[in-house]
């Protein structure tokens, strides 16, 4: 019988750390070494560190960032990668009846895992392009300010009163265009990938209203999808106060096009989700 396959799928600060911390509290296997937890995510990553690792790779092959916070950037992968890939695969199937992953970047990918893997199911997780580019901008700031405080007092006194504000609203205007064309690329490889996969291998959710309906997606992970998992509420591992209070992203990008492709992703979106 083939192992049962989930692809936690959703773009980088879309809520597939948390989704997936919850789907190891219910008892999926997620990865045998996860990243762990860091500044910019106080709960654990639950990221499968050899998909991680494969994916940096074939990303930074390519001349781009191992982040892959790309876009509009074709990808090649070589024949000693995909062999890599097909070999982890391969351990993961002989040692698991049914396992899963989440690894944001795995979005770049999709084409590749859909030959590799042709009866996985994906569980595709939805955010607003203002919530994820709010979120991105934050963590990569916090970068910024995490190297003035190892500094001198007086520096950090600077910085404090200053400059950071400054320096933020300027790192704020400069990133949000990108980091928006970010989310518009990876949301498009998603729909993409929905077009052209069948209705009963793929569940689309928004992971904000999880809390109050983790019940459904459980059942449907079960009953629909044949996965064996015990049902732990999804609110007990759900911290509202880790989500960072929302800018006014739209003002900050500028560009009206990308903000009207975005919502045109958002409200095409709505027709393949079943919790919405």
């Amino acid at each position: 019988m083939q192992p049962k396959v989930l692809i936690v799928t959703g773009m980088h600060r879309s809520g597939t750390s948390l989704i997936t911390n919850w789907l190891s509290h219910c008892g999926l296997q997620v990865g045998e070494c996860l990243v762990g937890a860091n500044e910019s995510n106080k709960e654990g990553h639950y990221e499968d560190v050899e998909f991680l690792r494969i994916h940096e790779e074939i990303l930074s092959s390519n001349g781009y960032p191992a982040t892959g916070l790309i876009y509009h950037k074709p990808i090649q992968i070589s024949e000693y990668q995909l062999e890599k890939l097909k070999a982890v695969l391969e351990v993961k199937k002989r040692h698991f009846d049914q396992w899963g992953w989440k690894e944001p970047r795995t979005c770049l990918f999709l084409d590749t895992y859909r030959y590799l893997i042709p009866d996985a199911k994906y569980l595709v997780i939805v955010r607003d392009h203002a919530s994820v580019v709010n979120s991105l901008l934050k963590r990569e700031f916090d970068l910024v300010d995490k190297g003035y405080r190892n500094r001198s007092f007086l520096t950090r006194l600077k910085w404090n009163l200053f400059r950071k504000a400054r320096k933020r609203s300027r790192y704020y205007r400069q990133f949000a265009p990108h980091f928006l064309q970010v989310w518009i690329d990876y949301n498009e490889q998603i729909l993409r990938m929905l077009e052209n996969l069948p209705p009963k291998d793929h569940l689309v959710i928004n992971y904000e209203l999880l809390q109050i309906r983790d019940r459904e997606v459980y059942n449907f992970l079960t009953e629909e999808w044949g996965f064996e998992l015990k049902y732990s509420p999804f609110g007990k591992i759900y911290n509202q106060s880790l989500i960072s209070p929302l800018r006014d992203i739209d003002s900050l990008v500028g560009d009206g096009s990308i903000i009207e492709k975005a919502k045109e992703i958002e409200s095409k979106f709505k027709s393949y989700m079943s919790v919405a």
